[in-house]
């Protein structure tokens, strides 16, 4: 690997639409019969008040089926809801295992992830965090993207300045807010895009 002009420190990645095959948004779709368009159901898993609470951790798995079921208004009981929603979680993009071990003897490897339980705790993702230095899941620290929050909690932890970590995300919010506390950010989709975005960097994987 070699470094040839801008040199972050710490790359800090999302992980669903990133590095995990995420399909919350056509399901979502489909739920609502259509009433939801996909711009509507990709900032659903943003703004949602039930889907903030659930991945701070101030409710349970069966209190956000429930809260979900009412707020889309679909006729689905929450534990079926819930079945689904766990199988949305497609486990790690092709390239994802072989871009963060190349990586990661060069760089401080983070993710900032808006998460829960029942996705956290699959084994194919949990042997994805593992190649990870540090890992901020949301609902373990109680802050969320894009909240400034979230960023300058991950910035004080990691002790380096903003402008030393790089970070990759496939919504544009999350990047322009996290860009405002300073860290350089990219809107990218799967570990291809990651790899060019580093090579604008200089780096070269």
């Amino acid at each position: 690997m070699k470094q040839t002009s801008t040199k972050p420190r710490c790359l800090l990645f999302d992980l669903g639409g990133v590095l995990v095959e995420w399909d919350g948004i056509q399901p979502l779709i489909a739920l609502t019969e259509g009433r939801l368009t996909a711009e509507e159901a990709r900032r659903f898993w943003l703004e949602s008040d039930w889907v903030r609470r659930f991945e701070t951790g101030r409710c349970s798995a069966l209190e956000f089926g429930a809260g979900i079921v009412r707020e889309l208004q679909v006729d689905l009981e929450p534990a079926a809801f819930l079945d689904e929603f766990v199988s949305w979680d497609r486990g790690p993009l092709p390239g994802s295992f072989e871009l963060l071990g190349e990586l990661r003897q060069h760089f401080i490897l983070a993710c900032l992830s808006n998460n829960n339980a029942l996705h956290w705790n699959i084994p194919r993702l949990q042997k994805l965090t593992a190649c990870f230095h540090r890992r901020y899941a949301s609902f373990e620290i109680g802050l969320i993207k894009p909240d400034r929050a979230a960023y300058e909690w991950v910035i004080s932890d990691l002790g380096l300045e903003p402008g030393a970590i790089v970070f990759f995300d496939d919504n544009p919010e999350c990047v322009v807010a996290a860009e405002r506390v300073g860290i350089r950010g990219f809107v990218v989709k799967g570990p291809a895009m990651v790899r060019e975005k580093l090579g604008g960097l200089g780096v070269e994987i």
